[in-house]
């Protein structure tokens, strides 16, 4: 006699499978072009591949360090040095994840308590407040409004609560393509220097950002750093985004805190991935310094092949993702747009309202050029023949 098997109450019961993950197999069942799920359609350094097979040679096959290891951790100072003009001590402020995912949910489980409230700006990632929810926390949004999506200060200063622990940003932005300003951290640090608040600042595109004065990033602001977690991501950086290797870098007793969550989480990182990484940022920093360019080459040759289309698209400063106002083309809300476009003309695109909380009304939907220039130029013929 059967049994009626148990089903746990889900602590997340609203979430089903993520649109990255539908759209992708969308894709795939129609054969589409794939612009929505954000990874490159191209293999990575070589050298960092022959770094790979060379340290699984040599046996560097067991458990890393927990933090990291030191090889990459020290590699990682010498970068943030170089680039915002501070160096984390690599012993204490550094920590080697299994991806910038893993260092998000660490980071928020370690700050954020039952009733804190948790401030993030929509549209935001979708790992943010699955995150917050599971630590009990209370996600606080504000909506940035397009074509600008920048903050409204002021209604930030507002949304600040005795209750506030934590504000998430995301700089350059997925999915606007929009980038933080140093005022932008500047007004941060004035709204929040009074009260003990947090800042996350998910950083995972810090090379791919075209703005003239280059990359803000929080660790180049001296207050903000000391209460923040910057994230960054290898994946990104190097084309590689199935290693799943990023790291965070946080004061000490940040760090600490973080560490005692990554360390029942998944406690170690691919070793000889972490060994690659290292001999890759110390042989050919030159890579990471000529991202912009490689990827804003990318950016304008999409655009220009979008000129003759009736797609509307949107200044892209940053990230791998241009943003495109459908509206002359459809009224279909923008799910629904981006499901015929797969199926009907054979491009996947990402809808902009599965990044908010909140109803998105407008006809956006977000297109990814890290893909070879022939994907790209076919996509695109496709895309002007609507």
């Amino acid at each position: 006699m059967s049994q009626t098997p148990f089903v746990p109450e889900s602590k997340l019961p609203a979430l089903g499978t993520t649109i990255f993950t539908q759209m992708s197999a969308l894709a795939q069942q129609h054969n589409a072009i794939n612009l929505s799920q954000g990874f490159p359609d191209f293999d990575g350094p070589d050298y960092l591949k022959a770094r790979l097979a060379y340290h699984v040679s040599q046996g560097a096959n067991q458990y890393a360090p927990m933090t990291g290891v030191l090889p990459l951790r020290e590699a990682i100072a010498t970068k943030t040095a170089e680039l915002y003009g501070y160096k984390p001590d690599s012993n204490s402020e550094i920590t080697v994840t299994a991806g910038a995912t893993e260092a998000l949910y660490a980071a928020i489980t370690a700050l954020v308590r039952a009733g804190d409230e948790v401030i993030c700006f929509d549209p935001s990632y979708d790992s943010y407040a699955p995150a917050v929810t599971l630590a009990g926390g209370v996600m606080k949004r504000i909506a940035l409004q397009p074509p600008s999506f920048r903050v409204n200060w002021q209604e930030f200063a507002e949304l600040l609560s005795p209750r506030t622990r934590l504000v998430i940003l995301n700089t350059p932005h997925n999915p606007s393509a929009t980038v933080w300003q140093k005022s932008d951290f500047a007004a941060l640090w004035q709204a929040i220097k009074d009260q003990e608040v947090y800042v996350l600042s998910d950083e995972v595109y810090e090379h791919i950002c075209f703005a003239a004065e280059g990359h803000a990033s929080v660790l180049a602001h001296p207050q903000l750093r000391e209460r923040a977690i910057a994230v960054s991501s290898f994946g990104k950086t190097f084309h590689m985004t199935g290693w799943k290797v990023g790291y965070c870098v946080a004061p000490a007793a940040l760090s600490a805190e973080v560490r005692k969550v990554h360390q029942y989480l998944t406690f170690a990182v691919n070793t000889p991935a972490q060994l690659a990484l290292a001999d890759m940022l110390t042989a050919g920093p030159e890579h990471y310094r000529e991202l912009p360019a490689f990827y804003r080459a990318r950016r304008d040759r999409f655009v220009q092949a979008l000129s003759t289309s009736r797609l509307k698209v949107l200044p892209c400063e940053g990230t791998y993702f241009l943003l495109a106002d459908y509206s002359a083309i459809s009224d279909l809300n923008d799910v629904a747009f981006c499901q015929w476009l797969t199926k009907e003309v054979g491009v996947a695109a990402i809808p902009l309202s599965v990044f908010c909380a909140d109803a998105f009304p407008h006809k956006l939907i977000r297109l990814c050029f890290a893909k070879q220039e022939a994907t790209l130029d076919a996509a695109a013929e496709r895309l002007c023949q609507l």
